[in-house]
């Protein structure tokens, strides 16, 4: 894995303390994909029966292209979901194909940096998940998140339980934020969508663990939220997940979601998963404190089918 210093990612002197979906197949509801509404700026693309980055390509140009989201010029960083030593094939993880398309589009639109990091639970996920040898090819950077001297205390207005944290310094340099996790089940916080994916940007995930999980994981949106949310829909984890399903618990579904609302993204992918976003704890806390949109029948969704 190709490592850099932390001193060479940008100039110091930030003020941190300050800064502050064909869904049949699954047998659920498939409004999502009922209908069309035009728009030129939809506040969800909902893409389906493509290959990952066939689905990509035309969601980002239905919500306005990537030079919507990077100037030339501006810092990227990309966290993908890879926690578990997994191969694409597992759904584990973020899919590689993906994660390559979103490099590529970030620095067509003349991105001069493009960093890639999670902070992993497994040892070998980056390389098992395929994600570091498309990361090398891309002409992207593979950061790592596994040393606590890249992480930065941050405090959390209006928080209750998260009230700080230490954050990876990508998160509060970069000049884009995107997030792009996996859709799968999750034995603690029942999903593992955008919201969740977030966990991967902290040090100290313990804390959440211990002193309420969901309410962690809706509170840090109220620090940050990402630019740009892309849920990986591709291969669907059913259970067992996150690190213990087999072949009979992944499907493939082939769907691709894209918003800006982090909360609305989550919504739209409990609905592909199978289960209502009010039943997902963190997803009707972070509406109710105002973070997103729960109610995707008040958005303006862009239904594509390939």
């Amino acid at each position: 894995m190709e490592q850099i210093n932390r001193r060479d990612f940008f100039k110091r002197g930030l003020a941190i303390g300050s800064y502050l979906l064909s869904s049949s197949a699954l047998n659920i509801n498939s409004s999502l994909f009922a209908g069309e509404q035009a728009s030129l700026s939809p506040d969800l693309v909902a893409v389906r029966n493509g290959e990952p980055d066939v689905m990509f390509d035309q969601g980002i140009a239905a919500i306005g292209g990537m030079s919507a989201f990077v100037k030339k010029g501006q810092t990227v960083i990309i966290k993908p979901n890879i926690g578990w030593n997994g191969n694409p094939e597992s759904g584990a993880n973020t899919n590689p194909i993906l994660i390559k398309q979103i490099i590529k589009h970030c620095l067509n639109v003349g991105a001069k940096k493009v960093y890639v990091f999670d902070n992993p639970v497994a040892d070998r996920s980056y390389k098992n998940s395929g994600i570091e040898e498309v990361v090398k090819q891309s002409g992207a950077t593979m950061v790592s998140g596994k040393s606590e001297g890249y992480y930065q205390e941050v405090r959390i207005a209006g928080a209750k339980i998260l009230k700080k944290t230490k954050v990876h310094e990508l998160i509060l340099e970069s000049d884009v934020f995107i997030n792009v996790p996996v859709l799968k089940h999750h034995g603690s916080s029942s999903l593992t969508i955008a919201m969740k994916n977030l966990m991967g940007v902290v040090w100290d995930r313990g804390f959440y663990h211990s002193q309420g999980l969901h309410e962690c994981i809706a509170e840090f949106c109220l620090f940050k939220k990402p630019d740009l949310n892309i849920v990986d829909a591709y291969r669907v984890t059913l259970r067992n997940g996150p690190s213990h399903a087999g072949p009979e618990d992944v499907v493939l579904k082939k769907n691709l979601l894209i918003s800006k609302d982090i909360v609305a993204i989550d919504a739209a992918s409990a609905k592909i998963f199978g289960e209502e976003p009010e039943n997902i704890q963190y997803i009707k806390l972070a509406n109710e404190k105002n973070i997103g949109m729960i109610m995707l029948d008040k958005l303006n969704i862009k239904k594509i089918a390939i």
